[in-house]
């Protein structure tokens, strides 16, 4: 028993003096190739085997043909250790070459293919960690492309419906003050009405700039949807007669939501004034709510006749009209993009669908908590 210690006293011994030299030559060729820590690798697990051998050998003082054998039999293993590591390590890199190559497309604008073949489980890993960042690149370049284009929209429809209300507003102090007018009071009046044209679409792109920006400060509080209805149909009634168009509560269940008040209004008054000015005379706009689950359910339905289903995807975007028909007083396609910035700022969703003779803006809020 002493014996067999003392061997393996005398292997450990040779074993960690060649592992120790390995470790260190692994450090200074850290930032080299695989195939050089492979190479490494494998040399030190051969190396230590024959100097553990050969301590033992010397210690038991084997005979000179003996310790030839061991010799012989350590350096064959050697070879072959060695050359399984490089061809191993070659293998490795070829992959990670074409791995390599593969990501360059990022920097170009184009989608990652991982390359085919077999590969260690690690460079497969990466490969997939790369095609799914690819994805995500890519939906965000096309965010980003649409982002801009509804900004172009936004910019030329802003233009347009500020230049045609001020040329009204010079158009007429002029008159006015030339003395060419018969009924100034009437002239007053229309100032007044482009003025607020003028202060509403101000306010929108001040609340859309704070909702881009993340500026918009709730004030959540536990209020029924009956009581927001409520408010919001007595806000749009007087342009509904005028218009001719019929308000109706098709069904409203008194269910609490905790919301800002004063933001949710806004949300379904821009929702009702679209409605009702997208319904024809002698239509109805109907307004419902109810629960569904852990969810409240707004909706408005109007007669407008539809939305292409193409355009179904863009009704919320910033400057979004849908057609180029859609002229003041239709606003600026502001409407619509801070409706939902506010229903997603307050964790909830705003989508709209076609139903028969028009469509229905949906607003789904979290249920209050009971």
């Amino acid at each position: 028993m002493r014996d067999v210690l003392l061997m393996a006293l005398f292997a450990f011994l040779g074993a960690a003096a060649a592992g120790l030299l390995g470790a260190l030559a692994l450090r200074l060729l850290r930032g080299r190739s695989v195939v050089v820590s492979l190479a490494v690798v494998a040399t030190v697990a051969v190396t230590a085997m024959l100097t553990g051998t050969l301590a033992v050998a010397w210690a038991m003082f084997l005979s000179t043909h003996d310790l030839t054998v061991v010799t012989t039999v350590c350096a064959m293993a050697a070879v072959v250790s060695l050359a399984t590591a490089l061809l191993l390590g070659r293998w490795v890199v070829a992959r990670s070459h074409e791995l390599t190559l593969a990501a360059r497309s990022f920097g170009d604008g184009g989608s990652f293919a991982a390359p085919g073949g077999a590969a260690t489980a690690e460079l497969a890993e990466l490969g997939r960690e790369l095609a799914a960042t690819s994805a995500k690149l890519a939906e965000s370049r096309e965010r980003e492309r649409a982002l801009e284009t509804s900004r172009r929209e936004l910019v030329a429809w802003i233009s347009h419906d500020l230049r045609t209300p001020l040329a009204g507003l010079r158009a007429m102090s002029e008159a006015l003050e030339d003395g060419v007018v018969e009924d100034p009071d009437r002239y007053h009046r229309q100032i007044r009405t482009e003025v607020e044209r003028l202060n509403t679409m101000v306010g929108d792109l001040f609340e859309l700039s704070r909702i881009h920006a993340g500026a918009l400060s709730l004030a959540p509080t536990r209020i029924s949807v009956y009581d927001l209805i409520g408010d919001a149909l007595a806000g749009a009634d007087p342009l509904a007669r005028q218009l001719g168009v019929q308000l109706i509560g098709a069904r409203v269940d008194p269910v609490p939501v905790e919301v800002d008040g004063k933001e949710m209004t806004r949300v379904l008054g821009n929702l009702l004034i679209n409605a009702i000015r997208r319904t024809p005379a002698d239509g109805t706009v109907a307004v419902a709510a109810r629960r569904e689950a852990d969810t409240v359910v707004l909706s408005v339905t109007d007669g407008c006749g539809g939305i292409p289903e193409e355009d179904l995807p863009r009704v919320f975007d910033t400057g979004w009209r849908g057609t180029h028909a859609r002229t003041p007083p239709a606003g600026a396609g502001l409407g619509l993009a801070i409706v939902r910035g506010i229903v997603e700022a307050h964790h909830g969703h705003a989508a709209v669908r076609n139903v028969d003779g028009g469509c229905r803006f949906e607003v789904r809020l979290p249920a209050a908590r009971a």
